[in-house]
């Protein structure tokens, strides 16, 4: 019969005996040895137990930190930008029956929606972070912190990776997934310009204007696709397009029956417009050149100037938030310290990255109109090409800034221009493949987070800052109390 378990009575600290109490209730005691001659364990130190304890304790505090941090930063990003949004929105007259009629929701409804969206992207990444902290301690735990360090990462986040489906499980994000694609992409490149193997391979990737070549790639197929198929673009991106666009539908869809050679069968609606605005205007159903319907009676060249004013009007609510929360999270604490810099630094960004918006549409309608101008004639073509040359604009933000803002519109570009070539029948539209997206995302996390754990120095700094406020800075192996143990 096995004796019983130690009572929990405590032997003085000055002794190394264990203490217990068997069937005979007799005390046995050893005191030069480690072991009791009945029940046979191993007498460690107390301080062992309450070490594992508190081991434990800051794993489960890592990831709860993480999570709510996640959260914090998904419901205040999406939240900020759902503000201006909604700001917007009570700028305008209440709906009328007709526009009810016509799906438009009223303000109220749009609050409701907002604070779901807020909610379910907060819920997005404070479950990423959450999980990636929670499958890297379990792996950790399991397989030893120094064995594992070279995968673990890895793998912890191409199982986060799904936490995407938080965000709504029929809210397709094949945009987001391929942005953060071509984010991997760039820091796997930084990685293998480093490298001795692929430094030569990777060597093309470190061309200066890089960048700005592929805003003008970029630009030319969203630009198009907003004038002659705004059906391949995002939601919310053509909603952003028609937007700072500033063009009305019925002044697309006659430039794009022009481009496409198809009759012109809504004049009276474009004349309808300019005349709500105070222009009367009669269109030549004959036109070859569609400058008159971009702009009516004015000239190329104050049409650009007026609409530069106007453009960088609508373009500053939308880079408040993307400068004021960063400036919020990242440097909260310089914030305290010097509240004027910090803040004049935002403002300046915001002010840059307006007139950057501003140029990029308005120098979109100065080219087209060069073009048809100069060829006397509108295409296709045309449209594409003198949606090219708009991409330069991105000069005008800061270096660190043109490759965020490339890559982000490279990826709505791909999404568009694959969608293009699957509704003209080139490409076959897969049906096994569902939520391709969650996919990619999860192979995307998976090497952003690698990147993270291993090669560091890879990251932009501000980046980095965000990344180590929520995960916490991943210390050097053989520092970790895992390190040591394992």
């Amino acid at each position: 019969m096995s004796p019983p378990a130690c009572d929990g009575i405590e032997t003085p600290s000055t002794t190394t005996s264990c203490c217990c109490r068997c069937e005979e209730e007799e005390e046995v005691v050893k005191p030069d040895g480690q072991n009791c001659l009945h029940c046979k364990i191993i007498d460690q130190p107390s301080s062992s137990s309450c070490f594992v304890r508190s081991e434990e304790l800051e794993k489960l505090r890592r990831i709860l930190i993480a999570s709510a941090k996640g959260f914090s930063i998904g419901a205040g990003l999406k939240g900020g930008l759902s503000i201006f949004s909604i700001l917007a929105r009570f700028k305008k007259t209440k709906l009328s029956p007709t526009q009810r009629k016509a799906g438009m929701v009223s303000n109220g409804e749009a609050i409701i929606k907002a604070v779901k969206e807020t909610l379910r992207y907060g819920l997005f990444l404070g479950a990423f972070a959450g999980t990636f902290s929670s499958v890297d301690e379990f792996i950790a735990a399991v397989g030893g912190h120094r064995r594992t360090a070279g995968w673990r990462a890895l793998l912890a986040g191409a199982i986060a990776g799904p936490t995407m489906l938080m965000t709504g499980p029929n809210t397709d994000h094949t945009s987001l997934a391929i942005y953060i694609l071509m984010r991997a992409a760039v820091l796997a490149s930084r990685c293998g310009i480093k490298s001795k193997r692929f430094g030569r391979i990777c060597k093309p990737l470190t061309w200066a204007h890089g960048d700005i070549f592929l805003m003008c790639l970029s630009s030319s197929q969203i630009l198009s696709a907003y004038i002659l198929k705004q059906d391949s673009l995002p939601h919310s991106y053509k909603s952003f397009l028609n937007t700072h666009g500033g063009k009305h539908a019925a002044i697309l869809q006659g430039i794009k029956e022009i481009a496409s050679g198809m009759p012109l069968t809504n004049l009276d609606g474009i004349e309808k417009h300019y005349k709500s605005m105070g222009v009367n205007i009669k269109l030549d159903p004959q036109m070859k050149v569609p400058c008159t319907i971009v702009h009516g009676n004015q000239s190329c060249q104050s049409h650009i100037l007026s609409f530069l004013r106007q453009a960088y009007a609508r373009a500053l609510p939308v880079y408040l938030p993307v400068y004021l929360f960063p400036a919020l999270i990242v440097h909260r604490q310089d914030l305290l310290k010097r509240p004027f810099t910090i803040l004049g630094k935002g403002l300046f960004g915001t002010a840059r990255s307006s007139l950057f918006l501003s140029v990029y549409c308005s120098s979109a309608w100065m080219w087209t109109c060069i073009l048809f101008r100069a060829f006397k004639t509108c295409n296709i073509p045309m449209v594409a090409m003198g949606t090219f040359p708009p991409g330069l604009a991105l000069a005008i933000e800061k270096k660190s800034r043109r490759i965020e803002i490339s890559l982000y519109c490279f990826a709505r570009a791909i999404e568009s221009f694959f969608t293009c070539m699957i509704d003209a029948g080139i490409l076959p539209k897969s049906k096994k493949l569902n939520r391709a997206d969650v996919l990619i995302f999860s192979l995307s996390t998976a090497i952003i987070m690698h990147c993270y754990a291993q090669e560091r120095e890879v990251f932009r700094s501000k980046y980095l800052n965000v990344l180590d406020w929520v995960f916490g800075v991943p210390p050097p192996t053989s520092e970790t109390p895992r390190g040591k143990q394992n």
